[in-house]
Formats: structure tokens, C-alpha cells, sequence
């Protein structure tokens, strides 16, 4: 103890204080004062010995992202405070993806967001997602929710008679039952206060977990790898866009929709009812009856001016993802625009899509001012006179009872003196008042919730769409694997059709009798009967003028596209650089080891020296020292220059090391002399190239060309290089250049001919 008092005063002030926190908490501990568990005691102890989050921490977890699991999950590393705290996501297994795809039939282009059993259909399938079992988080938070949504209608009942008792008193003069009446009002406050905020609480809660689970599926759906690409796909072949506003917005929208419109139906349901059996006893049989007349008008009458909220949020959203979509566009091709000196006309782009938006919202808004008049009418003044009218029936029916039977000798019974008969009506009015005003609130909510429900329609609708149209996505056709050659066997190469339409688009009901079929036209091919093969070593170079299917070709050799006809055949470890050079989130390491992650990087036993020369042999060996070193994270793709971002494209290829590299126009704006090096020593690495390219300077680094004529036949022309065949290939194009030089006078004197005819002055 004397040594341990030592060391405490050796420590300064600032350190004492939680040493000492800790020291008397283990002394209470010890001393069974406190009776704790084992684990909690566990939790405690490794606490207090968990040491204090450094910033190189900090900074490693930023570069880590995640660890990989033995079972196939990931556990995210999230830098917070003084801490790096551990989360755990589990991706939806491909088999959970594969079974709910039928829950996911595409609907009909004429299809509108209505209530329907459609609707009902599209909910059930997204609500599978949302809630993928009944023992699931989600649904103890709605199991939870509903508790306290039943809770705080019993406790409004218990309210509303407290309060006419409370004001009976009052009239009777009964100080003693007045001031027991007021002791419950505040006691009764206590659960009154907290499950309102429980359900709040809740409420968002449960929001929250669905969107996550509805995100962690739309993701490991959307961003799911070959055969499907979805990511890639759901434009070209699906035809939907915008999925960023899918992805984002609309699943936010639908979880904060959904379970606010949750509330707003189990209460306000379970206060008719509740209240309604409350109000009986004191309302009598025909009360009761008018009760329920004045149920039906309220309702008829407000179905009949509520107009399609459904269809109008769905055309605001799409709206939304237009304007949003324009906005993002601006932000990823600034510096074109900047060149073009486009600002004045992306603005105007912009603001139409803008006014567009604003004009639909403004429809909106008058639309809703004479629903809102009407509602407000009806649920305010309409169900105000009722409530009136109900109450009065027991006062005035008792009074002409009692007047009525006042024959016989009064009795002296305390019960039937006036001031008792009074506090009682009074009793029974406040009761009811209450009762009934909160019976019109609930109305109204119910009456809400039928115009929410409308727009959570359209929202469903969205949401539905875009999970179907992925799911509706087939596989790509699988790609025979060949060991160290690629081959193609007669191979047509076209764009893709758009990959799917309804076979029945009017049948709008029988959603799940829709058949998949291809589109009914099919794109006629850019390269026709395509027959090559290309072993190790023979390096291949693709030439042609603009549009005639060159990156169609690598299109298909990456697995893209599926060719329309023959056999594709080649190892699997092909890489494909595009000519627009991608730049990862992520650090100046990330840059050079995509798509790898850090983590397989660590595991590789690969060092940042390797990175290096990597880095020299692209002429790009100053980055780290400008950047700031290889951790330096910044937005990569408006820090690099154009030929810096196509040079890292190649240290990407130097890292991997691919059998082959298929390069499409990815040296365009590298200089002759460091393309050839990067050339060459791609050779020396052991990488066969497969180049695309108009350059003639870059066919010295192949061993055959192929020629893609633009004539529209289609029909590649293969050639050898070096050999005389290539050579007359070469001579053909010069001679016709030539030819056409020879022709510049007689076009030049042609020229003033027009220009003669024309009256054109030359200056």
C-alpha cells in the first residue's frame, strides 16, 4: 500500500483523479458493499486496461477500413472519440438473394402506385427484407413500439377520467378528493411523459434498422460481382437511372414513411376503439349508433376529395433524382465543363431541372389546400359539432328522466341533492369532452394516414422497382477458361438490347404470371465472325477509326458484355486498363493496389519499397514525397493530372501482374517516350498487352494487328506485323492518303467556284 501510495503521488493531478475513480470502485467491489456479476466485473477490468487511442491507431484504421472474418463478414473499423469501435456486417448470402428473387416480378410500364393488391404485394416483398424473421431486432422494436402505442391509449383513457374527476370535486367543493385528484395527475404524468418519448424513440428507431437492412441488401445486391455486374448493367440493360437517389434518398424516405405511418395507424386504431367502448357507457345504444354514422360520413367524404398523393410522390422523387443527378454530374466533370467555360450553360440545364421539380411541388401544394380545407372542416368543426351533439344526448335524456319521476316525496339521500346531480354531469361532460376530442384527433390521424398511405404507395413503387429490375438481371453467359490463351470462335460483338420487357403489360394485377423476355429488337453487331487466337507472348494491337466496336471488343474480353454469337475462351486473370483512368477513395497506397483492399495487401507480404518501383518504372516515383506521404488520403481524381491518372492505371497493371492486359486507349495523354518504357517493361514483366489505339508508334510493341474497317461490314482484318502482308497494309494507307493529298487543288478550285456562285468576297 505504501509503495502504491507512492506511485500515486508521483502521477500527476490530471492522471490521479481516474486512477483513483478506479481504485475506490474496485475497493466498493471488493467490499460486497455491491453485489455486481462476474462478466460486468470482466468489462470493467478490461476497460480500465484498454489503452488510450493514439492517432497512428486512428490513422491505421482509416487505412484498414475492415477486417476480414473466418466466417466471410467484416468488421468495419470506425475512429471514434478516443476509440476505434468494432461493427460487424454480415453480407446476405448469395442463396437468400437467388430465393427472394420471385418476390420480385417486374412490374407493367402502365403499372401507377395505387392501393391495390399489387401494392399490398410490393410492400409484403420489401417487408420479407426489412423483417427477415420474427425473432429479428426489428421486429422486438416493433413488438416493443406497439406496446407503448396501446400503453398511451390506456393511459389517455385514465387521463380523461381523472380530469372529470378532478373538475367534479372542484364543483362539489371536495378539497380533500381535489387534492388526491391532483396527487394521481402528477403521478400518472410520470409513465404518461415517458412513453411518449419511448415512442418517438422508437419510432426511429425502427426507421433506422430498416433502412440499414434494406441498404445492406440493396448494396450486396447492386454491387454484386461477375456473372451479374448489376452495378454496371441496371442502365445499360435495365434502363433505370438515377440509382444513386434509389439508393439513398428513396430507402429513407420509405423507413421514415413506413414507420411513422406505422403510429399513425395502430394508435389512432386503438384509440377508436378503446375510446369508443369508453364512450358507450355513457353515450347509451343510440350514441353509440351516431357514433359510428359519424365514422362513415367523415370517411366517405374525405375518400372522395382525396386525390393521388401515391402517383404525385412518385413523379417528386423521380423529379428529385433528375435535379440531384445534375447536380452530381457538374461535380464529377468540373474541370471539363471549366475548359468549355460550360458554366453558364450547365446552369441553365440545371435550373430547368430545378423548375421542374419546383412546378410539380407547387401542383402539389394546391392540390393539398383544398384536401386540407376539407379535412380540416370535417375533422375540426364537423366532428366538434358531433361531439357536441353526442354529449348532450345522456344530460338532457337524464334531466327529462328525472323530471319526469319527481312525483314522490324528495329523498334526502346525499346522492340525489342537487349540487351531487351537478358534479356528476359535469363529471361526465369533462370525461367525454376529453374522450371525444381525443377520438376526433385520432380520426384526423387516421385520416392522415390514409393521404400518407397513399404516398407511401409511390415510395413502395420506387423502392420495388429498383430491386426488381436488379433481381430481373440474368447472369452473363460464363466464360470458358483457357490456361494461357484467349480465344474467340466466330464471335459477334454488339451493344447490348435492352435486357428484358414485359411479356403482358396489361394484365397489371396477375404481377406474378409475368414472363422475362429479351428486347424485341436486337442491335446489329459492330465486328462480325470475330476468329482469333492469342497465345502467351503474342501481343495483339486493335486499330480502327472512331465507332467501329474497338472497346466493344474489350468489352467482351472483360466479360461485360455477352457477344451475340460464337465462343469466348481466356484465363482468368485478365485485366482490363480503360482510357479514363478510375481513382478510388482512398489513400495514395489504395491508388496503386486497386481493386485490392489493405488488408489482402498486408496479407500479400508485399512492401511499400515494391510500391516504389512500381511507381518509378511509371515515372511517377515523386508522388509519395509531394503527396505527403502513402497514407495521405485526398480526392485523387482532381489532385492527379490526366497523364498522372492513366500512368497509375499501368502501376496498377505492374502490380497485379495479369497473364494479359487488355489496354484501351490508357496511354492517350503519356508522352511517346514513357509510353514505350511502360511498354517495355510491361513486356519484361511477362504481360501480354492487348492494345487499343490509334497510335501508329505503338504497333512496334506488337506481334500482330488487327483492323477493324469502317466500312459497316464488320469484318476484322488480321494481320501479322512485320511481315509483307502488313507492310501492304501500311503502303495501302499511305498511297490512298497520298492520293487524297493530290486532290487538295481541284477541291481548293472547286471551293471558289461555290464561292463565285455564292457571291462570297474572299478575304
Amino acid at each position: 500500500m505504501v509503495e502504491l501510495a507512492l506511485r500515486l503521488r508521483a502521477l500527476s493531478p490530471k492522471s490521479r483523479t481516474p486512477v483513483l475513480a478506479l481504485l475506490v470502485s474496485l475497493l466498493v467491489l471488493r467490499s460486497r458493499v455491491v453485489d455486481v456479476p462476474a462478466s460486468v466485473l470482466a468489462k470493467l477490468t478490461e476497460s480500465a486496461r484498454r489503452k488510450k487511442v493514439t492517432p497512428e491507431d486512428v490513422e491505421d484504421a482509416l487505412q484498414r477500413v475492415y477486417v476480414d472474418e473466418p466466417d466471410g463478414s467484416k468488421t468495419l473499423l470506425v475512429p471514434y472519440g478516443d476509440k476505434v469501435n468494432k461493427i460487424n456486417i454480415k453480407p446476405t448470402p448469395p442463396s437468400v438473394l437467388s430465393s427472394s428473387a420471385k418476390s420480385f416480378p417486374l412490374l407493367s410500364s402502365s403499372h401507377r402506385p395505387t392501393l391495390s393488391r399489387s401494392f399490398l404485394r410490393q410492400l409484403a416483398a420489401i417487408l420479407r427484407i426489412a423483417f427477415p424473421s420474427i425473432t429479428c431486432r426489428e421486429s422486438f422494436i416493433l413488438v416493443l413500439h406497439s406496446f407503448f402505442l396501446i400503453l398511451r391509449t390506456v393511459l389517455s383513457v385514465g387521463v380523461a377520467k381523472l380530469d372529470g374527476r378532478i373538475v367534479r370535486d372542484l364543483v362539489s367543493a371536495n378539497g380533500k378528493g381535489f387534492a388526491k385528484g391532483l396527487g394521481l395527475w402528477f403521478l400518472l404524468a410520470i409513465p404518461s411523459t415517458y412513453t411518449n418519448s419511448m415512442i418517438r424513440h422508437l419510432q426511429s428507431s425502427l426507421s433506422l434498422r430498416m433502412r440499414t437492412r434494406l441498404t445492406r441488401y440493396t448494396h450486396d445486391l447492386y454491387l454484386s460481382s461477375f456473372p451479374y455486374l448489376r452495378y454496371y448493367r441496371v442502365g445499360l440493360e435495365g434502363g433505370l437511372e438515377g440509382v444513386d437517389q434509389y439508393i439513398t434518398a428513396d430507402i429513407a424516405a420509405f423507413s421514415d414513411s413506413l414507420s411513422t405511418l406505422y403510429g399513425n395507424l395502430i394508435k389512432p386504431t386503438t384509440d377508436l376503439v378503446l375510446f369508443t367502448l369508453s364512450l358507450s357507457r355513457s353515450l347509451g345504444p343510440s350514441g353509440t349508433v351516431l357514433l359510428f354514422v359519424n365514422y362513415y360520413v367523415t370517411a366517405s367524404i374525405l375518400r372522395a376529395v382525396t386525390p393521388a398523393f401515391g402517383r404525385l410522390a412518385e413523379v417528386e422523387r423521380r423529379l428529385e433524382g433528375e435535379f440531384r443527378a445534375g447536380v452530381g454530374r457538374v461535380g464529377r466533370e468540373a474541370e471539363e465543363i471549366a475548359f468549355y467555360d460550360g458554366g453558364k450553360r450547365e446552369h441553365d440545364i440545371l435550373w430547368r431541372a430545378y423548375l421542374r421539380l419546383i412546378k410539380h411541388v407547387n401542383s402539389i401544394f394546391k392540390i393539398r389546400i383544398a384536401y386540407e380545407w376539407t379535412e380540416d372542416y370535417v375533422i375540426k368543426y364537423l366532428w366538434s359539432a358531433a361531439g357536441y351533439g353526442l354529449i348532450s344526448i345522456p344530460v338532457l335524456m337524464n334531466r327529462t328522466r328525472s323530471l319526469g319521476v319527481q312525483a314522490g316525496p324528495p329523498q334526502e339521500s346525499d346522492s340525489d341533492s342537487p349540487d351531487d346531480a351537478v358534479a356528476n354531469r359535469t363529471e361526465n361532460y369533462i370525461s367525454s369532452r376529453r374522450l371525444l376530442l381525443s377520438l376526433a384527433d385520432a380520426g384526423g390521424r387516421l385520416m392522415y394516414a390514409y393521404k400518407d398511405l397513399l404516398e407511401l404507395s409511390g415510395l413502395t413503387t420506387r423502392l420495388y422497382t429498383l430491386l426488381s429490375t436488379l433481381h430481373a438481371l440474368p447472369a452473363l453467359p460464363s466464360i470458358s477458361s483457357s490456361s494461357d490463351e484467349i480465344t474467340l470462335e466466330h464471335v459477334d460483338v454488339g451493344v447490348p438490347p435492352l435486357n428484358f420487357a414485359i411479356a403482358d403489360p396489361d394484365a397489371a394485377e396477375n404481377m406474378y404470371d409475368y414472363d422475362m423476355t429479351l428486347g424485341a429488337s436486337i442491335n446489329p453487331p459492330l465486328v462480325r465472325d470475330l476468329t482469333i487466337t492469342l497465345r502467351t507472348g503474342e501481343h495483339l494491337m486493335i486499330t480502327g477509326s472512331n465507332g467501329v466496336g474497338k472497346t466493344a471488343i474489350a468489352r467482351v474480353l472483360a466479360g461485360l458484355w455477352a457477344p451475340q454469337a460464337g465462343v469466348v475462351r481466356r484465363p482468368d486473370e485478365v485485366l482490363v486498363v480503360p482510357q479514363r483512368a478510375y481513382m478510388v477513395a482512398g489513400s495514395l497506397l489504395d491508388q496503386i493496389i486497386y481493386p485490392h483492399s489493405y488488408a489482402q495487401f498486408a496479407r500479400s507480404g508485399r512492401t511499400e519499397e515494391e510500391l516504389m518501383g512500381i511507381l518509378e518504372a511509371v515515372h511517377l516515383a515523386y508522388l509519395p514525397a509531394r503527396e505527403g506521404g502513402w497514407r495521405t488520403r485526398k480526392e485523387w481524381r482532381d489532385v492527379l493530372s490526366g497523364g498522372e491518372k492513366q500512368r497509375m492505371g499501368m502501376a496498377r497493371v505492374f502490380y497485379h501482374r495479369p497473364k494479359f492486359a487488355v489496354l484501351d486507349e490508357c496511354t492517350s495523354a503519356v508522352s511517346s517516350d514513357v509510353e514505350g518504357r511502360m511498354y517495355e517493361h510491361a513486356k519484361s514483366l511477362g504481360i501480354t498487352l492487348i492494345t487499343i489505339s490509334l497510335r501508329p508508334s505503338l504497333i512496334r510493341y506488337h506481334t500482330q494487328l488487327l483492323t477493324l474497317p469502317g466500312d459497316g461490314t464488320g469484318r476484322a482484318v488480321l494481320t501479322r506485323v512485320g511481315t509483307a502482308e502488313e507492310r501492304m497494309g501500311i503502303d495501302r494507307e499511305i498511297i490512298n492518303l497520298e492520293s487524297k493529298l493530290g486532290e487538295v487543288e481541284n477541291w481548293q478550285r472547286r471551293l471558289e467556284e461555290l464561292n463565285d456562285q455564292l457571291g462570297i468576297q474572299k478575304h
